[in-house]
């Protein structure tokens, strides 16, 4: 199976600002209630367009990010067809292999997969991400003192070499998932955005 898929990454979770999961530290509050959205501005998956879809994991990580176990639901944009859906999800539970098989890899238990409306407006660290009713962030990036955009570079999550990472919070953050142990209504947290391009 091959695939090429690029487009928007966004990160938010309880973790203060700025986030240690992304260069492989500890969560600030040992562990870490996240989402993670994949926005496809353009891509194929065997064939099959999926441009314009976003998928998303809401997910629980018990301890340090890179030695996995995560519980997370899954969501689908309810806008991508049936035959866009089974193809995302081959890709992104790691059925297709490639470097998002490495990132599913991280993930122990699935305990739903689910479609959903999801909004993602999110571009150079500022805009918001709605899934739903009951996940909802936006993100509002920093600044540096000529008013540039802060970012990170190199960091262990970056899908891109050299491309920036956005470093932000969220003025607001809801999470609300029983089956994962998650019930967050948090301001002013860790929010990151980035790029990213995945080739199998």
């Amino acid at each position: 199976m091959s695939y090429h898929l690029e487009g928007r990454l966004l990160e938010v979770c309880n973790c203060n600002v700025l986030c240690p999961c992304w260069i492989g530290e500890d969560p600030d509050n040992g562990t870490c209630d996240t989402i993670v959205a994949w926005r496809i501005d353009k891509g194929t998956i065997d064939g099959v367009d999926v441009g314009g879809n976003t998928i998303a994991a809401v997910a629980h990580v018990p301890g340090n990010i890179l030695e996995g176990n995560w519980t997370a639901a899954i969501f689908v944009d309810d806008k991508a067809s049936k035959e866009q859906e089974e193809a995302l999800l081959k890709v992104y539970t790691g059925k297709a292999g490639g470097p998002i098989a490495d990132l599913a890899a991280l993930i122990g238990q699935v305990v739903s997969v689910e479609r959903a409306p999801i909004r993602f407006t999110v571009n150079e660290g500022k805009g918001e991400l709605e899934i739903g009713k009951d996940y909802y962030a936006e993100l509002e990036p920093y600044r540096g003192a000529t008013g540039g955009q802060t970012t990170l570079s190199d960091t262990v999550f970056s899908t891109v070499p050299g491309a920036p990472v956005f470093v932000g919070k969220a003025p607001t953050y809801r999470s609300k998932n029983p089956a994962l142990g998650i019930d967050l209504d948090i301001k002013n947290h860790n929010a990151l955005q980035s790029t990213f391009v995945f080739d199998s």
